[in-house]
């Protein structure tokens, strides 16, 4: 019952099959896991902020990659965990791969670290040719 006819949307409308891919693929519920956990923050009416629970990477374990409408975090922990012996090891400390659906026109503009959580900031930039403007009519 979860599932959406869009073939009336492919007859009627031109350039949407992208979005259309889209919905399809949030519908089919791509489990991603919950690890790390994140925040996504509207820091004002086109700047947005992620931030990741990082704690125990290192700033080159982590990699960030935007590519054409995604952003890609992902964390690498080096293998010097050997030779110790645990009673409890409750700090997660696996690799994980999260990606992000980024809509037209958002770009990533800085990344920090601070006290284990890393902020990804992005920004909504329309092109000046996409804003709206006002034509003088003539005569």
């Amino acid at each position: 019952m979860r599932e959406f006819d869009l073939s009336p949307l492919y007859r009627s409308a031109i350039g949407f099959d992208r979005l259309a891919n889209m919905l399809n693929t949030a519908n089919r519920g791509d489990n991603q896991p919950s690890f790390p956990p994140y925040n996504i923050e509207l820091l004002g009416d086109n700047e947005y902020r992620i931030t990741m629970a990082v704690a125990g990477f290192d700033r080159d374990e982590l990699s960030l990659q935007s590519e054409s409408g995604s952003l890609t975090i992902t964390g690498q922990k080096r293998d010097e965990e050997q030779g110790k012996n645990y009673l409890y090891q409750g700090i997660a400390a696996r690799n994980f791969e999260r990606r992000f659906q980024l809509a037209d026109h958002v770009k990533v503009v800085r990344a920090s670290i601070e006290n284990g959580l890393l902020h990804v900031d992005l920004v909504h930039e329309i092109p000046e040719a996409m804003k709206p403007r006002t034509i003088a009519i003539e005569g």
